[in-house]
């Protein structure tokens, strides 16, 4: 415990702590059923903690997170959502795990180090990301996608924030707020359906507030590391 006090700022175990009552408080509101969702929302704000570190824990999270979402998205047959996490989040994750353990600042194997792309990566990062979207939105559309837009959307800001994640670049974050932002809109309409849903979308509002701190601090950190070169 007092490594984990020392690890973390104050801030940092705070906004944890909040994200896990109010995830807790929407899960025994709207649900009360679903298990799954709730233990998917707590090991979601787990991870994005140590996303925000820099730590490859985060990345080993994210796996085992995307292939939860993955079942509760083939629930609701949102398969753009499980198509996404199971077929591509799952396994970028996984891969980015492997970049971040091969890339620790300074020895540092709690932080990785801050890659900043070329003007040519960036080009190819947005051409690579509008090829995927046009490819899944066909996909999607055959298997009779449930809000097929949002869907393809989400495939879109997914891929990004993956990719962004794999070369270790700060903006990987706001990517997956993004993405968190056209999720609450497509669980929103998933609990007029059904509102034990609901609890999703508080879990999503919670991991944006979370990826905008991810954000913040990936920008320090690649600030003090350049400082220390």
């Amino acid at each position: 415990m007092d490594k984990i006090f020392r690890y973390f700022t104050k801030f940092e175990i705070g906004l944890w702590t909040i994200s896990v009552v109010l995830i807790l408080f929407s899960f025994f509101a709207f649900d009360r059923d679903n298990y799954l969702i709730l233990i998917a929302s707590i090991i979601g704000a787990t991870f994005l903690i140590f996303n925000a570190k820099g730590n490859p824990i985060g990345q080993f999270l994210t796996v085992v997170f995307s292939m939860l979402y993955g079942i509760i998205s083939y629930e609701f047959s949102y398969y753009g959502e499980m198509i996404t996490y199971l077929g591509m989040t799952m396994p970028m994750a996984f891969f980015a795990l492997i970049s971040w353990l091969k890339n620790p600042y300074n020895n540092n194997k709690s932080e990785v180090k801050v890659n900043n792309l070329s003007k040519k990566e960036i080009v190819f990062t947005f051409v690579l990301t509008a090829f995927v979207t046009i490819v899944f939105y066909y996909i999607l559309k055959y298997f009779n996608t449930a809000n097929l837009i949002p869907s393809t959307i989400s495939v879109t800001t997914s891929f990004l924030a993956v990719y962004l994640t794999f070369r270790r670049s700060p903006y990987f974050a706001l990517a997956y707020a993004m993405n968190d932002l056209v999720l609450i809109v497509l669980w929103a309409l998933a609990s007029i359906e059904d509102k034990s849903y609901f609890s999703v979308v508080i879990c999503f509002v919670v991991f944006f507030v979370n990826d905008m701190y991810g954000f913040v601090n990936w920008k320090r950190m690649e600030k003090k590391q350049k400082e220390n070169i």
